[in-house]
């Protein structure tokens, strides 16, 4: 197996990593959370938050070293407006992330984090513009993949 190969599989692989933390993070955020299914969010974030870097750096790697080169990606306007998306949604997980590791102090002494519903509310709307973005983001890719937009 080629070094390309392995690259794009772990690319692909992070970003399903993404998708499903921020959907195991939807399906477990409510207002009277267990301690149980807030230590699951918290773990999906972190799992999020690598996850994100991985793609990023597997993203610069193929951009650089591999897949189509360096000057079909920063030829090709979808390419930036899938970037954006990307660095949209990683700016969008900045709030819920500082919210989640601010639940590991009452967590490590055994307490369940309140949620006020205004945060609440917040954090589901965040988390769910997130997937929006990660559900263009392969959209963009494909258009961007069928060389859409280009000379």
């Amino acid at each position: 197996m080629s070094v390309s190969a392995i690259v794009a599989y772990l690319h692909y692989l992070s970003f399903m990593l993404c998708f499903g933390a921020l959907v195991l993070e939807a399906f477990n955020l409510k207002q009277e959370l267990s301690r149980n299914e807030a230590w699951k969010i918290v773990i999906a974030d972190a799992v999020y938050g690598i996850s994100a870097t991985v793609v990023f750096i597997t993203g610069i790697l193929r951009v650089i070293y591999f897949a189509k080169g360096t000057d079909y990606y920063l030829s090709n306007p979808f390419f930036y407006a899938k970037v954006a998306v990307f660095i949209a949604v990683g700016s969008l997980s900045i709030y819920p992330t500082v919210s989640f590791i601010g639940w590991l102090l009452e967590l490590r002494q055994g307490r369940v984090p309140k949620l006020e519903l205004r945060k609440l509310n917040r954090l589901i709307w965040l988390i769910r513009i997130e997937l929006v973005g990660f559900i263009l983001i392969p959209l963009l890719a494909t258009i961007m993949a069928t060389q859409v937009g280009t000379n």
